[in-house]
Order: C-alpha cells, then structure tokens, then sequence
C-alpha cells in the first residue's frame, strides 16, 4: 500500500511540473508572438527615447532616416546625423545594420551577432577649447547618488566583458572614415575593409590618405574571452606623426601582437592573462634619451590582477628582451592613502646576453662590449603614501666569480687611469679642453693637495666614498622620500663616483637614459676594479667646476686666494667644498671688504663639526676658519655693495645647511649623514654668467617657494 502511495505522490509531483512548465511555455510563446507583432512600434518606441535623451542630456541632434527591422532580432539604420548644439557635425552614416543574440537577451546579456557599416564618417573637431565631441566628458548631474567604494575587481569585470560583448560574430564595415582637426593638426583613419567571419578578423585602413596602410588581423573568440590580434603596415613601419608633433614623441615599430588568453574573476580579484610584444620598436623623446631607442624583440607573459582597491602586474610575469628575461612585480594600491610596489628580479643569466638585450641607442658607451660571466639583479621598492619616510629601497647587482669585462665597446672605462683631454659643457656646448695630466700647470697630483680641500670635500659630497662600491643605498632612499614629500626633485644620493662618470664617460643632457648609464658604469668600474680610488678622486678635484671658467682645484686655490692647493687651509677648503653644488654664485658669498658673509658661520659650523668626529679636523671654536679666510684682492672689485643678501635669507641659507644633514642646530650629536646631491636632479645648470639682479631674484623665488626650509 506504501508503494502505491508513493507512486501516486511522485507522478503527482511531476504532473505539476509538466504542467508549470508548460504554462510558462506559452505565456512565453504567446509573449514572444505579441512582442514580435508589435516589434516596429516597440522599436520606434525604443529609438524615440534615444534621440531625446541624447538632446536633452547631452544636447545632440539626432536623425535617421529609416529604420526596421531586417530579420528577426536584427535592425537596419540608414541616413543618420548626429550633430552637437551649435557645433561642427560629429556624424554621418549611410547605412548600419545590427543584431542582437536573443538568447542571452532573456538574461539582460546585450551581445551583437552581426554588425555592418557602410559608408560612414566620423569628424572630430576641436577649436581653441571648444570640440563637437566634449559631451563625452560632461559629467551626469541628473542622477543623484549615494557615494560608495569603487570595487576595481567588479568594474573591470563588467568593462571587460561588456567590450567582449560588443565584438560581433559576423562583421563587414566599408568605407569608414574618422578624422580629427586640432589647429594645424589633421588626422585621418579610413578603414576601407574591416570583418570578421568564422573568429577570423581582417582589415585595411588607410592613414592620412594613403601616407600608409595598416592592418589588423588575427582572431576573436569573445565568449571564450580570447584574442590574438595584430597590427602592422605595407612594406614600412607603423608610425604615429600625431603623437610627434603633438608631444614630441616619435613612435614607430613593424608589428604590435596583443594575446588575451583568459579574462575572468577568480574569488574577489579579476585576472587577466596573455602575451603582448613588439617588433623593431622606436622610441624618441628628448626626457628619455638623446637618440633613437630601437628595440628589436621585446614581449611580456604578463597576469595582470585587479583587486577591489588594486591593480598589479603578477611577479610570475615574464619580460623578454632578446635572449634575457626579467620578471617584474608592479602594484598599485588605492584608497585613504596609496601605496605603491615595484620588485624587479633577474634570475642568473649569461652576462652578455643581458647586455645584449640593451635597446639599441639605450646606452651609447656601452654599445659593442664583450663580457664573460653571469649577472643576476634584484629591486624591492614599497612606499607608502602616508609613511613616506619609511619607503623601502633596495637595489642589487651581483656577478659571477668568473665576470670579467673582455673587450670594451665604444668607450673605454680606465682612460682616467692616463693622462686625457676633459671638456666641459656649458648649454650644451664646448667650453675649452682641459688636459688632465702632468701637461696641464694647473693639474695637482692628488699627494700634492692640502688635506683640509680634500677632507672637506668628502666631508660634504660623499663621506664613505672610500668604503662604498659606487653607490650608498641608504642615501638614496632618503632622497626618495624628501623628494616625495616636496612632490619634486630637491636631493639625492649622487656619490662621487657617479659625478665623475657623468662628466668624464657621459654627454651632459639630462635623461632618464643617461642616469641609468651612469649607474652602469659606475657598477662596472667599481665591482672591476678599473680604476684606483684615489686616481678617481684625483680626477675628481681637478676637473670640478668651481666657478665661472674655473676648473680644477689648481686653478680654483689660486682663482680665489693666489695658493697653491697645498696649501689652503680649514677655512679656505670649507668654502670652496660649499660652493661646489653652485660655482656660478661663487662670489655672492662675499663681502666687498674680502670677508664673508654672516649666513655662511652655520656651515663652517656643520662641515668643520663633522670633519672633527671624523677625525680630520681638531676642535675649534673659532667657527674653523671661517673668521681668518679673505678672498683674493683683486676679486674684491667685482663685488658691489648692493649684493648684499638680507639677513632674512641669509637665515634661510644657515638653517637649510643644517636640514640637510638632518642636524638640529645647536646639537652636538649627528645622528645621520645625509648628501648634498640629487640622485635623479637636473644636473648642475650649465648657465651663462648671470647678472648680480638675477641671482637676487632667484634666492627670493627660492625663499618664497620654501626650497630653503
């Protein structure tokens, strides 16, 4: 009896379920059959509603001439215009037809299955700082809503695969045609052909009427979230004259792929994997380097991983330069504060096969050299916006036992080892040649200098130099942090090493190029051993600028005092260690009786002190030196009584001297050691001589933006 009772209750169950189903069946054919009867006004409902919002909430003018459907799911527009308010027309199109997927349209899912264009023109244009396309930028105040945090993850998400979308699975444009007119600048992109079949994309666009030919190419498959798309052009490179003339930037290459292999959510993160490179890419800009930068192969393995307040580049990325590999760990941390992360690692590899990898134009000095041996590299970087004082910066290159510089290319780094010809620079021309050797009278063998110039200068510019291997890493990242803190470049971590291979090894421009050289070179001569120590300080005292036309110690001892530098004592070597970072303003420090200035007593105070706990210097309480210097007679005459700082800036000057070391005034404890240079500063100006007013009016610009304080 049980049994029949459960028999009864299952088909009971199941009776129901049939015919749930087949209602809802129905209500769906008949809703389906009364939507598809009343399609054209629904549409003309539905395109109604477009063309008003489009006027009242962005003020455009739309027209089409006709519209229908031309299937079932599918809709066909022609004549359309579309014209801002009292702006330039924005858009005409002959014909466009298009087709939405009606099974995904049940779920909310919009996805276009067929999309043609024929005939169609899209004109930007913009005057002074009016354009008929500024509407894209008007912000909704229509709809109030309530503030809430932005989740990265989710929106990148929706973005993603609302593009994905929008790809067709059937495409044919002809004759599409988008210009942009700024001022003197017209640009032109007509795609003549443009479709997809089967996943297959092929297109032709012309640029600038046929100044070149392009073409995209390659595969979409947007429901498995998967591209591989490439762009190049007939028989020359892909060039962007825009961008050259708009920004300076001139950027060209033979082939750009784009592999996106996935694109989904994965827990609370959105991740996206795939493959981007290039071929035969060049790049000039006068910020980054001084020539064309030629990369022949270089791609990326990249994850890129978005959180709900992140954005990272995954460490299991690759980047592939040639034969070399690095992979890099890039995140960006947004909310409160933000906090940013950037950690390089080269697993050990062949050495030349890394400096192989140089882009071509990169590194000029270092183009053509043979090495042996393995390098391997490291970089861990993290600041947080709030704790700028607590950044973390570590940098390591680290060679094999068995790496040895073989054959230099175009430079020779141990020419300082022997007598050589220097010239300075001044706005990018040759002051004079400057024999760096016995020949010259002014040379002075470093045994031959007094040690009060020598000690004072160290003192002042780079205390370990005779310790550290090129660089003081500690220096540099207190340097990041008060140049974050200043939002500008106001001091760095320059050693001595790195100031003698700029001018000695390196043109005087000033790009990012060139500063990564310069640490290169430095790692090479430092780590190999290319020169003594003491030769490169010997180097560096004779070939320092140290006032206007003034070069080398020799010739600075006498310029100001009528001495050998052997001669100098505490005093004379504290101020000439001081006017280093500025030699043009050399004068400007002193009174027309021969004296010097009052604001200067602070950083005899700072030098002379720290050259005592160093043991260079005995204690002295007569402000070591500074009350017996007197410059030269016959420099006395250039000075006026009106370049007379005023007390207030000369404060400046004093208290400046002591943040720089970190030193409270007054203190008789130094707790750190900080340098004078910048790391990443514009070098020193190479500066014609200055009038007394322009100088004057210079420290008053620097007081009143604070640089002072």
């Amino acid at each position: 009896m049980r049994f029949f009772t459960s028999r009864f209750k299952q088909f009971k169950y199941k009776k129901t379920v049939i015919i749930t189903l087949s209602v809802l069946f129905l209500v769906f054919i008949a809703g389906g059959v009364t939507a598809y009867l009343k399609r054209e006004a629904l549409l003309e409902k539905v395109i109604n509603k477009a063309v008003n919002k489009a006027k009242s909430k962005y003020n455009l003018n739309v027209k089409i001439g006709s519209y229908a459907f031309s299937g079932l799911s599918t809709v066909h527009f022609s004549n359309i215009t579309i014209i801002p308010e009292q702006r330039d027309s924005l858009a005409n199109i002959a014909d466009f037809t298009v087709g939405i997927k009606l099974f995904p349209l049940l779920f909310g899912d919009v996805k276009i299955s067929e999309l043609k264009l024929n005939d169609a023109l899209i004109s930007l244009v913009k005057k002074d700082s009016i354009s008929n396309y500024d509407f894209l930028f008007k912000k909704d105040t229509t709809t109030k809503t309530e503030k809430k945090e932005l989740d990265l993850a989710d929106l990148a998400n929706k973005l993603i695969h609302q593009a994905l979308d929008k790809i067709p699975d059937d495409m044919a444009i002809q004759n599409f045609k988008i210009t942009f007119k700024e001022d003197t600048t017209q640009l032109s992109i007509f795609t003549k052909t443009a479709t997809i079949i089967d996943n297959d994309v092929k297109s032709t666009i012309i640029i600038n009427d046929n100044l070149a030919t392009w073409h995209v190419d390659g595969t979409a498959e947007p429901s498995d979230q998967q591209l591989d798309l490439k762009l190049y052009a007939n028989n020359k490179k892909v060039e962007f004259p825009y961008l050259e003339n708009k920004y300076g930037l001139k950027l060209n290459f033979d082939t750009v792929r784009t592999v996106m292999s996935s694109a989904e959510k994965s827990g609370s993160d959105f991740e996206i994997t795939g493959n981007w490179s290039v071929k035969n890419l060049l790049i000039n800009h006068p910020k980054i380097a001084a020539n064309d930068i030629v990369v022949p192969d270089g791609s990326i393995d990249a994850k890129l991983v978005i959180g709900e307040n992140s954005v990272a580049v995954d460490s299991s990325s690759v980047v592939h330069l040639g034969n070399a590999t690095l992979h890099p760990f890039v995140k960006l941390t947004l909310g409160a504060h933000k906090i940013y992360e950037l950690k390089l690692k080269a697993e050990e590899q062949e050495a030349q096969e890394i400096f192989n990898a140089f882009p071509h134009g990169l590194f000029e000095s270092l183009e053509g050299i043979q090495v042996k041996g393995k390098l391997k590299y490291g970089l861990n970087f993290y600041l947080d916006s709030k704790k700028p004082d607590d950044v973390i910066f570590t940098s390591s290159l680290t060679a094999s036992p068995d790496f040895k510089i073989t054959r230099f290319g175009k430079t020779n780094f141990q020419k300082i080892n022997k007598d050589f010809v220097y010239t300075p620079y001044e706005k990018g021309k040759p002051v004079r040649n400057i024999i760096v050797g016995p020949q010259n009278p002014n040379f002075v063998a470093i045994e031959d200098i007094s040690p009060n110039i020598k000690n004072a200068l160290l003192t002042s510019e780079d205390p370990s130099f005779y310790s550290h291997n090129g660089f003081v890493e500690e220096s540099i990242r207190q340097s990041i942090a008060t140049n974050f803190k200043a939002k500008s470049f106001k001091r760095g971590g320059s050693t001595i090493s790195m100031q003698l291979v700029k001018n000695i090894y390196l043109n005087r421009q000033k790009t990012l190029a060139r500063k990564i050289e310069e640490i290169l070179i430095v790692w090479l001569i430092e780590h190999e051993n290319l020169s003594s120590k003491n030769r490169m300080y010997e180097v560096y005292l004779n070939i320092i600028e140290w006032g206007r036309n003034v070069y080398g110690i020799g010739e600075a001892a006498n310029y100001y005092f009528g001495k050998h530098p052997s001669q100098l004592s505490i005093g004379e070597a504290i101020y000439l260690a001081y006017i280093v970072p500025k030699p043009k303003s050399s004068l400007y420090a002193w009174q027309s009786d021969g004296s010097l200035k009052s604001y200067l007593r602070g950083y005899f105070n700072l030098i002379g002190g720290l050259m005592v706990r160093r043991g260079y210097a005995q204690q002295d309480s007569s402000v070591y030196g500074y009350y017996g210097i007197r410059l030269r007679e016959s420099l006395r005459q250039q000075i006026a009584p009106s370049d007379t700082i005023p007390d207030s800036l000369a404060q400046d000057d004093e208290n400046s001297l002591f943040n720089l070391f970190n030193i409270k005034k007054d203190s008789t404890v130094v707790p750190k050691e900080k340098f004078l240079k910048q790391l990443f500063e514009a070098d020193k100006k190479d500066t014609a001589s200055k009038s007394q007013r322009e100088i004057r009016q210079e420290r008053r610009q620097r007081r009143k933006e604070g640089l002072n304080n």
